[in-house]
């Protein structure tokens, strides 16, 4: 395809040393341009470091420097780094172009982009409908925040017929031509308010997905989550829209009723039976129903789709049923790191709930929890630095307590439990005041719970 980027020769900035960092580099160094890469961190904190200066990779360490910034000719955005860096500001201040990864990459790709995005659920989502797509035999992508950064696909050499992709507010916030032929946007909840200014600001992020949709792509959203509904009519140049609904209503769409998902598509009124999905919660329908409209969207055959959703068991630390033990179930959401999450993970448990919450905290308006925990939770166990603020919050609706480790939190939640009760961790808040990351979390967890 004719290159809407030329690179070669090209002075460009890799700025953020993470996963994604380290393969935007190797892709500009392939395509003949002159890298430079800059990471906060001191070198010999960064694993790797020295294979990018064997491939001739400037490598500046330890701090940003500004004439780096504004001698280039492109910047490229790890997700991890803020748009709002003075340095970042300063650069395009000066007519430094400056693009996040999947824009660099998608500029490349021709084939069309299933993108998800989403305060949650974006990760089951983006996994269930890879393996639809790949039990229908297709050959597939599945990348982006997921995991795998998109430009790995390009250093592949493979050749596709479609690419699933994750894309978070992030990544989102540095596209100028991205364009899916088909986006999905789950929902949308507090979230990030660490790094946004306001509700408003995230949205925004978020609904840059549709951007550059024209009037034959395909955007698939929450008929039920009032934040998209109020902007969806605002987009520029309306995609089909398609709206996912669990409130049963008709018409159009796709929507869940006594048991069952009906999606009003171009060939009749399918249903598609739950009782046998073993994805659980109400959130889970809706990731369901989603990449359903996806995948039939894109020519998937109905029999695959129901086939794959049946045997798909979800991903680890997402509702993870861990263990049942005298009656109790334990449950590890330690991916669930926002308000959302926490609110959505609730409404799927049924019987008490012993909850073990808290952590590093993102900004997120706690109080939106308390009608849910004094439905549904017995006991709130508090952990890490936001355990004060969420306690403020919400612990007059359920009797708190708090923890000084997470191993101390399960031992008060095995104590204090009772046959039928579920023992949930689902922190509503980052990891990282206690943890390498969410999954770390959730490991340990996992681990303690099985030494029970």
């Amino acid at each position: 395809m004719e290159r809407v980027i030329d690179l070669k020769d090209k002075k460009v900035l890799v700025v953020g040393l993470g996963k994604t960092g380290f393969a935007t580099a190797r892709f500009l160094v392939a395509m003949g341009a002159r890298v430079t890469v800059t990471d906060r961190r001191e070198g010999a904190a960064i694993e790797g470091i020295d294979s990018l200066e064997e491939m001739g990779v400037t490598v500046e360490c330890g701090g940003h420097h500004m004439e780096t910034f504004l001698g280039s000719d492109l910047i490229v955005v790890s997700p991890g780094v803020p748009y709002g860096l003075r340095h970042l500001r300063e650069a395009r201040d000066g007519g430094v172009e400056t693009m996040s990864e999947i824009e660099l990459a998608s500029s490349f790709i021709d084939i069309p982009i299933v993108a998800v995005t989403g305060t949650n659920g974006k990760t089951t989502t983006t996994t269930l409908l890879g393996e639809i797509f790949s039990e229908e035999g297709r050959e597939i992508f599945v990348g982006g925040n997921i995991g795998t950064p998109l430009v790995e696909y390009l250093l592949s050499g493979r050749r596709a017929e479609a690419i699933i992709l994750e894309v978070s507010s992030f990544q989102l916030e540095g596209i100028k031509r991205f364009r899916p032929r088909v986006a999905i946007l789950l929902n949308i909840t507090e979230d990030h308010l660490d790094r946004y200014g306001s509700i408003d600001e995230y949205c925004e992020a978020k609904f840059r997905i549709f951007e550059n949709q024209k009037g034959d792509d395909l955007a698939i959203v929450n008929g039920d989550d009032p934040l998209i509904l109020s902007r969806i009519e605002t987009v520029k140049v309306p995609p089909r829209v398609v709206p996912f609904s669990l409130a049963g209503s008709s018409g159009s769409g796709i929507f869940f009723r006594d048991g069952e998902i009906i999606y009003a598509g171009a060939e009749g009124e399918e249903r598609y039976p739950t009782g046998r999905f073993k994805l659980k919660g109400r959130h889970n329908l809706e990731n369901i129903m989603a990449a359903i409209v996806a995948a039939r969207q894109s020519g998937i055959s109905r029999e695959t789709i129901v086939e794959t959703v049946e045997r798909f068991n979800g991903l680890p630390h997402r509702m993870e049923a861990v263990r049942k033990i005298g009656g109790v179930w334990y449950y590890n959401d330690s991916k669930g790191t926002n308000v959302g999450a926490l609110l959505k993970s609730l409404e799927g448990v049924e019987g008490p709930v012993i909850l073990i919450a808290g952590g590093k905290d993102k900004g997120g308006d706690y109080s939106l929890l308390k009608d849910a925990a004094a439905e549904k939770v017995k006991l709130l166990i508090l952990l890490g630095e936001a355990k004060a603020k969420i306690r403020g919050a919400i612990g007059a609706a359920a009797e708190t307590v708090p923890a000084g480790s997470l191993e101390e939190a399960v031992r008060i939640a095995s104590s204090r439990c009772a046959p039928g009760d579920t023992v949930l961790l689902s922190p509503a808040c980052s990891s990282f005041d206690m943890f390498k990351n969410f999954e770390d979390r959730g490991e340990q967890f996992k681990r303690l719970v099985h030494q029970l």
